[in-house]
């Protein structure tokens, strides 16, 4: 009884998640702050977030500083490397500005396509950078933070890192390109971590495939140096000084992976092709882990968990490019919807816990609803 009543305090997530989301939602804009720092230091390029008091949550003023200062320095010989980051230890990013976003949605103002489609602009450049392009993820890195680190060449965990995509907690998906990284993670991985929100800490978010290296904290100041004193680093090089730290770091080496006794039970429940077969087969299972994601997803919007898992799975088969168009469409079709604003409402503004979904149920979902919310958008497609 031990073991389950430990295990259970870390499966049960889902409150904490919502604390973070709120901590989103209560975020100020200042402009007398600078929201992010663009620096050339030695060899490097750096990105600096600077929002701790939002947990370096990701608005449309800092996308459009970074965007084309890394475009330049892509393209500039003296730059051999990209290093992002976040102040304030304890984010790397929580996240995109949720609340900015549903407040132009309901006042029915551009932003809400500017931000999107310039978001997944950015997440597309840090997918096809040709310099190394490392990300420090030290702290949480949700939603937005995920993709402006999860689609670069490294990604550095700390003991503190926190990784989680808990959309559909609050009527949306797992955007940013979700449909791109996670149906490629160990079995189906990803789409479970996509449906539930679950949150997975330090060295898992490493052994599950999130991040490619694990260094302890206190080294990450000695880390930056030494990628910084690197002369015209590749990405072999950069991977050496990556490598040898990550080596070095002993902490949790030898524990096994969170999920790893549940492998099984999460490939063989979530690999249905439908939200109800994957509940049927949750309840079939019966374990108290499965038990408990049941409950955790019968809280989701039910239209998110059935754009989420088709997203994935189509997903899986196309370029990160292509997921970006996919996701933009659905990021607009969310916005036209009624899910989205509730999610917020009761998360991040009234803070209720509880949403009224509409549809309230999965079946109410039809296939006509899904592919309208899949469909061209026409001339206002991204392009790339």
């Amino acid at each position: 009884m031990k073991i389950l009543h430990k295990n259970s305090c870390r499966f049960n997530s889902f409150k904490r998640t919502q604390i973070i989301l709120q901590h989103l939602g209560m975020s100020k804009h200042t402009n007398s702050e600078t929201e992010v720092f663009l620096e050339r230091k030695g060899c490097a390029g750096v990105i600096t977030l600077n929002r701790p008091k939002a947990l370096n949550s990701l608005n449309l003023s800092m996308i459009r500083q970074i965007y084309p200062q890394l475009k330049k320095w892509e393209q500039e010989p003296e730059t051999s490397l990209i290093i992002i980051k976040g102040t304030g230890g304890k984010a790397f990013c929580a996240g995109g500005d949720i609340k900015a976003v549903t407040e132009a949605g309901k006042a029915k103002q551009k932003l809400t396509q500017e931000f999107f489609r310039e978001e997944y602009t950015l997440n597309s450049a840090i997918g096809t950078c040709q310099k190394p392009y490392v990300a420090l993820i030290h702290g949480i890195t949700m939603g937005g933070g995920v993709g402006l680190s999860v689609h670069g060449h490294f990604r550095v965990a700390t003991e503190k890192t926190l990784f989680a995509m808990p959309e559909t907690a609050i009527g949306l998906f797992p955007d940013v390109g979700g449909g791109y990284f996670l149906p490629r993670l160990p079995g189906k991985l990803g789409y479970f971590l996509a449906l539930t929100g679950f949150r997975l800490k330090g060295r898992d978010v490493q052994k599950g495939g999130i991040a490619t290296h694990f260094v302890a904290s206190e080294k990450l100041t000695m880390l930056e140096k030494d990628l910084l004193t690197l002369k015209s680093p590749s990405k072999e090089n950069v991977a050496e000084v990556l490598d040898v730290y990550h080596k070095k770091c002993q902490a949790d080496q030898d524990k096994p992976f969170i999920l790893e006794e549940h492998m099984d039970s999460i490939n063989r429940c979530f690999s249905a092709n439908t939200m109800e077969q994957i509940i049927q087969n949750l309840q079939e299972d019966g374990s108290p882990f499965a038990l408990e994601q049941l409950k955790i997803i019968k809280k989701m919007s039910p239209a998110s968990l059935k754009i989420t898992l088709r997203q994935l799975t189509e997903g899986s088969s196309k370029s990160l490019q292509e997921v970006l168009v996919m996701e933009y469409r659905l990021s607009q079709a969310c916005l036209r919807g009624h899910d989205f604003y509730e999610g917020v409402r009761a998360v991040l503004i009234d803070k209720d816990q509880n949403p009224k979904w509409k549809p309230a149920k999965l079946e109410e979902i039809t296939d006509g609803f899904l592919n309208d919310c899949f469909k061209s958008l026409g001339s206002d497609d991204l392009k790339f």
